[in-house]
């Protein structure tokens, strides 16, 4: 049956023609070996784990379930109770006794985890090569780095082992190695998603993501997840509507071209102007929009604040080192 359909609604069109969920599993982890990519996944259950997981789900209903029988792979620094949260750290694993929320909140709608996903160690980073585990090979083009941080979540929903996965996002996490991969990655409004159960990277930043095969597939998780939770500080109550349709035109804002910054890098430069030309062949209208305020508010994130730069710039200049503590 390895050519069973992962997204959603192709695979409970098959759970209610009678495709038993035993041979899903099954499926999952003929896909794990086809892909012999050892740096997809840190932790994968045994296949009996897994059927134990789908027996708590009960017969076939979504719409009581209406993530039934959906595989789904979760970051590895996201709790998933009984499994080992590493952040791709051996040194800092431990195995929670509880779900994080989020993964709490897909498991009791009836979404199967299948695996640990790999990432750049501790979330910290864009490329999904900062681990000690096997760097997970784009799905796309191995010669291209798999994007990060959650890069084994990506290339587990591009390779089809996965309907979705969870990531983070704090700052590109979840959309640059989307992107890379060539699927959907969804960053929800901060707070959305609960992160109690999550290894905080910014914690007054961090998202819970989602990678999928489609966006409906991805707002769907997203339907599901999303609740205020009182265990975290930073939640929110963000009412989740209806996915709209696609309006006649689409909108995509851009960069105004006065502020685009390529650093020399004419590659990336003519990417980027072929990408714009092919939205627009596809009907879309471009809108192009300052961007020095969104260069400033990175800045918050990636810089030091302007006195602690001047700071130490004096005192290194000056050799009087007053504050040795500052890097």
């Amino acid at each position: 049956m390895s050519d069973i359909r992962f997204d959603i609604g192709s695979l409970h069109t098959a759970y209610q023609s009678g495709l038993g969920i035993a041979e899903v599993i099954d499926t999952v982890l003929a896909r794990i070996a086809a892909a012999a990519d050892p740096g997809i996944f840190i932790h994968l259950p045994t296949r009996a784990e897994m059927l134990a997981q789908a027996e708590a789900f009960g017969s076939f209903d979504p719409v009581a379930k209406p993530l039934w029988g959906i595989p789904f792979a979760v970051k590895d620094n996201i709790d998933v109770a009984g499994m080992p949260t590493t952040a791709a750290c051996a040194e800092f694993a431990y195995t929670p006794a509880r779900d994080a929320t989020v993964v709490a909140k897909l498991k009791a709608a009836g979404a199967l985890v299948v695996g640990k996903t790999n990432l750049d160690q501790f979330a910290t980073g864009l490329v999904g090569v900062r681990t000690p585990w096997p760097i997970p090979r784009n799905a796309t083009d191995p010669c291209l780095v798999p994007g990060g941080s959650s890069s084994g979540s990506a290339v587990a929903t591009a390779r089809g082992i996965v309907s979705f996965a969870l990531g983070t996002d704090t700052a590109g996490s979840g959309r640059i190695p989307a992107g890379l991969n060539n699927i959907v990655g969804l960053k929800p409004t901060v707070g959305a998603l609960s992160t109690t159960g999550v290894v905080p990277a910014c914690r007054t930043l961090d998202c819970v993501s989602v990678f999928a095969l489609t966006v409906g597939d991805a707002y769907a998780v997203l339907s599901v997840a999303a609740a205020h939770d009182t265990a975290d500080p930073y939640s929110r109550d963000i009412a989740v509507q209806q996915l709209a349709a696609r309006p006649p035109v689409l909108k995509v804002g851009v960069p105004a071209k006065a502020d685009l910054k390529f650093f020399g890098d004419a590659s990336m430069q003519a990417g980027f102007e072929a990408a714009l030309a092919a939205l627009e062949a596809l009907g879309a209208r471009l809108v192009e929009i300052p961007f020095g305020d969104f260069y400033a508010t990175a800045d918050l994130l990636y810089e030091a604040p302007g006195w602690r730069n001047a700071t130490r710039r004096s005192t290194i200049s000056s050799r009087r080192m007053k504050f040795p503590f500052i890097p």
